[in-house]
This record gives C-alpha cells, structure tokens and sequence, in this order.
C-alpha cells in the first residue's frame, strides 16, 4: 500500500515509540486488523473458515477493479467507468457466447477486447482530446452502460457453463475468484514495482510536467494506464458474472465508487504519485469485512451504509496522522525496505492471530440462543411494497419468536449473493429471499441448499435453483385483471402505454405476460410503447415524460407496480384521472391514497404484509421439518374508489 512507500524519519533516527510507530506507519493494515478483531469479538460466525472464504469471495470483484483503478490514481488520474466496462465486458461475452455461436475462448478474448477499447477512448480523451479524466470517464460510465442495455435489450444473459465454473470452488472449498483475485494482485504488484509503465505512472503522478521533461511520452503512457484499467475491469466483469451465472447489465452500478475507496483506504493519495497493489487489497478488504460483519451483526440496513462511511473517513483519517506525525514519502515507486515490509506483514498476522485467538474464548462456552435464526434478503427497501413485506415479517417473528434478520440488497444481485452467503456461513436456520434477478439468486440457494439450509423465496421466484416454498401473489391473473380493467374503463377501445418492472426478475416477467394475456380480449386497445422503469417512480416520472412527447394522445397507462403508476401520475399531471386513467399494481398505502383521490383508477392489490407473515410461517415449519407446499398463492384484488375504505394491505 502507499505507506509502504513511505519512511518515518523519526523511526530512522530510532526514537522511542516503536509500536506506535509502526501502527501508525501501516494506517490501512491497523484499521483491518482492529475490525477483525472488533468483529471476532462481536460475533461467533465471524471467525469461521466458510465465512473468511466469503468475505474474500465478497472483495474479488471490488479488489480487481481496485487493482486496475491504482494504476490510474498512481498517475494522478481518476476512473468513474470500470463499473460500467465490467457489466458491458461481461455482457458482450455472454451475447456473443450464447446468442452467436462464438467459442468461449474466443468470446473471453472479446470481453478483455472490449475493456481495452474503453480505456484507450478513455485515455484518448484525456491525453489528446485534454479533457478532465473525470469528465472523460463519465461520460465513459454512461456509454458503457447504455452499449450494455442496448445488447443485452435490458434482460440479463446466461453465461456458457464453461465461464459460470470461475464462479465455482476447487476442491470444494477454494473458491476461485479467490484465486484470480490473488492472480491479479500479483500482476498488478509487478506491473507497478517492476516494470517501466509502473515507474512512469509514478513520475507523472509526482510532477507530470517534470515527466515530460524528463523524456516520458506521457501521452502514450496515459493511453497504456487506461487500457490497463479497463483490462483489469473487464476481468472483474467476468468474475462477477461467473458467480451470477448471467451478465446483468445493471451490474456493478457504484462499484467503481467502491474501487476508489479500496484505493484511498489502502494509503494511495488522490493527487497521484502514491499508491501499492497490498494496500488496494487492504483497502478491499476492509470494505468487505464491514459488511460481513454488519450482517453478521444483524445491523440495520440502513445504519449499515453509515458505519461504512464513518469506518472508510476513520480510516483515511489515521493515514493523515501518520503523514503529520513524521512520515515522509520515499522515492516514487521504490516501495521501501522489502525486508521491514515482510516483517511488519509478518508482526501483523501474529498480533491479529493471538488476540482473535483469545477472543474466541468468549463464543466458545457460550450456549446457543434457543431461538430459531432466519435470514430475510429483500431486493430494495426503497420501495413501500417490499417495506410492507418487511414488517409483515418482523412482526410475525416477533410473535413466533423467531431471531430475523433483515438485508436490504439495493437492487444490487451481487450484494444480494453476500448477503445469501452471510446468512449460509452463519448457518441461519431459514433463509427467506426476495430475489433482485431470480436467475442470479440461483448459485446463493444452491450453496444454501448444499448446506441443509431451508430456503422460502418470496413475491418472485428463484431461477436454476430449488427453494423449499414459494410465497407470492398470481402475478399472471393480476395483471390480467389490471389488463381488464383498465379496458373496461376505457370502453374497450382506446391507446395505452405499458410501464414495465425491472427486467429479471420473475414479477416482471409475470405481470408483463398477464397484462399480454388480458389484452388479447379486447382488440380496441391499441398498446403505442412499453418500456421498463424498474419498478421506481422516479423513473416511471422520467420515462412517462418521455412517451408523452411521442405520444400525447394516450388514454390509458398500465403500470407494473404501484410507484411507477405514481411516476406516471406526477407526469400525466391534470390528465391523470380525467383524460387519462392509470392502473398500478401492489396495493401500497402511497397507491391506495392516490385511488382515493382519484388519481390513480386502480391498483391490483397483492397484500404484502401478509407475503411477510406467511413466508416466516413456512419458513419456520421448514426448520421443524414439517410438510409446506411447493407454493403458496396470496390471493390479489383489483381496488378502486368503490371499494378503498375497506382494504388494508
């Protein structure tokens, strides 16, 4: 990491205060150190070989990235698009695998190909076109991520077999992002330390003026970092598809704002010149272990994204003492003493490996807790519906007396696979999951399964996988009946607009196949666009806005879920209700107002507390080995102004 870059020289004159010093000098490694302990205390799943197996599964993809994004940062740069070169990396192999005969050897070569492509647009515009690598790489985030929408069609894309086993174990227990994790550290290391790019990243990022003087052609140079990056970004997309099983195309949204975090947690300075491979890992891997261990912890959702603030600020905080107090930066690329390095590595793991040692004491006698653990992942708790799901459930826990968990995965399939993997390693007797992508879910229930681990999916169903019970309302008659209804009110004739869920998941597909179905009555209705909004209502805003310019004539607006159908609403604003009438799908409280005040004709009701209560109810006759039914179907209700006042969720 950067302070392995760098010299005390107060240690060099051998003052006093040799401990201190060397936490100090290693702000990163001590901060790790400290959380690994801190948890192992905390927590008796922490410390357990399936679960230190996890957290370096949870950090691969962050730390490639990371690895990559050094390069950058060493060179006083920045990039904001790996995120978006992953998914599109990935996504271009598996369309070009699956959808066109293209050997996998030969498509994975098309993956890397097309990371390379986007870092040297990248590092074309930054070194011959002048603009701000923030800009340049901005915008870099927003065409990678729409090439992949556009490839894709919105809808992930199963991987060969071939490619899905990088998502696997070796042996049965090493898993192998691991491995290339590991193997792109070592490269990174090298390309960094031993090589004449990583010592000309270094000297632009110390004084790139000086550089150029010098004789670096740091155009050239800029060129070869970027496409590095977009190297190791494409190899990180691969990894996480791998262990999805598909290419999602939304995937590792934010996940560059993670890499640059690893990075300057790991020591390396944002103005360039500082910077290692060990530390980036550090860096990642305190990231990871913070989440394991708030899930571990049964830490609210919410909290959760503040403690990960205030640790990641702590973090940067220490190395800015350590800078104050004394150290001082050795020549760029030089890395410092390889043997004080080793040993201060060497002193580390033994201090982690004796104190977590003796914490372990405090879980070994410890009795049980004679109250049944379950898990519950849902796919966002930033929509009502799944909010009602949630305190169904919580408040059926509490009266069985049931120990529940509750995550929140942000509409993120890769966060959600941790979380499924947390509550395995911790052996939770239940695990309930609302998949984001039910495809991508599949790899997390099989390991669940593997491990004797009941599993209940809840609202949507998991794909690739067997679960125990599924929980959820008709989507199909549902959205038949919001098709008839709208219809009717319509008069049987009329144009409409289909506002689609978030593509993958089994609701999406269910909804949009009912409200398909329902149609097909009546030939009067003309459908003029269906485009998805996934299941938000800002986007339902944004995307209803736009159909209206190509469509002011629509009389009708079918949407899969309550707060698009609100969206809509905001759009539509004094037509809603008058000349246009509006259909959602839920039965939300934010829904039900707008019913009653006439905004919203109607919504197909599914009643989501009672998905909550029902799925811990079978999840817990589950874990007592008694009989449930393969699936369990909430019954839905059309609810209009008629009948509002006497409907609860």
């Amino acid at each position: 990491m950067a302070t392995d870059t760098l010299t005390s020289t107060t240690g060099a004159s051998g003052a006093p205060g040799g401990l201190r010093r060397l936490l100090l000098d290693n702000g990163a490694l001590t901060a790790l150190i400290v959380l690994v302990v801190a948890l192992s205390a905390l927590s008796g799943d922490f410390l357990t070989t399936d679960n230190l197996l996890n957290i370096g599964v949870q950090a691969a993809v962050t730390a490639i990235l990371a690895f990559g994004v050094t390069f950058v940062i060493v060179s006083a740069g920045i990039d904001l698009s790996v995120g978006s070169v992953a998914a599109l990396s990935a996504t271009v192999l598996a369309w070009s695998a699956t959808q066109h005969g293209t050997p996998v050897v030969l498509a994975v070569v098309l993956a890397v190909a097309t990371g390379v492509a986007a870092g040297l647009v990248n590092g074309f515009l930054i070194a011959y076109g002048k603009l701000p690598p923030f800009i340049a790489t901005l915008a870099m985030l927003s065409v990678g991520r729409g090439l992949a929408l556009v490839i894709s069609q919105g809808s992930p894309i199963a991987l060969p077999g071939s490619v899905s086993r990088l998502g696997d174990t070796l042996g049965g227990w090493l898993p192998v992002p691991v491995l290339v994790m590991a193997a792109m550290g070592l490269i990174a290391a090298l390309v960094l330390g031993r090589t004449y790019i990583g010592r000309s990243m270094y000297a632009i990022g110390g004084n790139e003026e000086a550089a150029r003087l010098s004789g670096l052609r740091v155009k050239r140079q800029k060129l070869v970092i970027y496409a590095l990056s977009g190297v190791f970004a494409a190899t990180a997309g691969v990894v996480l598809a791998a262990r999805l099983s598909s290419a999602q195309p939304q995937a590792a949204d934010g996940y560059e704002l993670d890499a640059i975090a690893a990075v300057v947690i790991g020591g390396a300075s944002l103005a360039g010149g500082t910077g290692k491979a060990s530390g980036t890992l550090i860096g990642a891997l305190i990231l990871a272990v913070l989440r394991n261990g708030l899930n571990l912890l049964s830490v609210s959702a919410f909290w959760q994204q503040v403690v990960i603030g205030v640790v990641i600020a702590l973090a940067v905080l220490l190395d800015t003492v350590r800078r104050r107090v004394g150290a001082t930066p050795a020549a760029a690329g030089t890395g410092g003493p390889k043997g004080r390095q080793a040993v201060t590595y060497a002193l580390a793991a033994v201090v982690t490996a004796a104190v977590v040692g003796a914490t372990s004491f405090l879980h070994g006698g410890s009795p049980s807790s004679a109250k049944p653990a379950m898990g519950l992942s849902l796919s966002t708790l930033n929509n009502p519906f799944f909010v009602q799901i949630r305190a169904g459930a919580q408040a059926e826990a509490k009266r069985l007396g049931v120990d529940l968990t509750v995550t929140d995965a942000q509409n993120d399939a890769s966060q959600q696979a941790n979380q499924l993997q947390n509550f395995t390693s911790s052996r939770r007797g239940a695990i309930i999951v609302n998949p984001v992508d039910s495809d991508a879910a599949g790899n997390s229930v099989k390991a669940a399964d593997r491990a004797g681990i009941p599993v209940v999916a809840v609202d949507r169903g998991v794909g690739k996988a067997s679960v125990d019970t599924l929980v959820a309302s008709d989507n199909v008659a549902g959205g038949e009946l919001a098709a008839k209804t709208l219809a009717e009110k319509l008069g049987g004739k009329g144009k409409i607009v289909v506002l689609q869920g978030q593509a993958g998941t089994s609701a999406a597909r269910e909804r949009a196949a009912g409200f398909a179905r329902g149609l097909k009555a009546y030939p009067g209705i003309r459908v003029l666009a269906e485009q998805p909004a996934d299941f938000d209502r800002a986007k339902g805003l944004d995307v209803m806005s736009n159909l209206l310019q190509a469509h002011p004539g629509v009389q009708g607006v079918i949407a899969a879920n309550d707060e698009m159908a609100l969206g809509a609403i905001k759009a539509l604003g004094a037509k809603a209700g008058t000349s246009v009438q509006v259909v959602g799908f839920d039965g939300t409280p934010d829904g039900l107002a707008a019913v009653k005040n006439g905004t919203l004709y109607a919504s197909v009701a599914q009643q989501p507390t009672q998905l909550g209560r029902i799925a811990v109810d079978n999840a817990l006759k589950a874990v007592r080995g008694e009989k449930v039914e393969p699936t369990v179907k909430v019954p839905v209700k059309v609810v209009t102004k008629d009948n509002v006042a006497g409907f609860s969720g």
